[in-house]
């Protein structure tokens, strides 16, 4: 196939770098692809769950529990209510 191509520190922590740019685009973009889809997208605003249509119409479906604070490098285990 290809032939392998090995990276510096350097050049893997400027690719690194671009990560959250390309991120934000990608979500962007499934956000418009799905509304131009004809699909409701959900998501969270000021506290609530909300969905936006196509339209721009925006209805509240409930609101969101405060976030929870973790500290980095902790594990939580989420229960399952029966």
């Amino acid at each position: 196939m290809g032939h392998k191509v090995l990276l510096s520190e350097k050049s893997m922590q400027v690719m690194e770098e671009c990560i959250p740019e390309l991120a934000s685009h990608a979500f962007r973009l499934a956000y418009y692809q799905a509304l131009t889809a004809g699909a409701g997208v959900l998501e969270a605003v000021d506290g609530s769950l909300v969905e936006t249509t196509a339209d721009g119409d925006r209805k509240v479906l409930r609101q969101l529990p405060s976030p929870t604070k973790v500290e980095m490098g902790s594990r939580r285990m989420r229960s399952r209510h029966s």
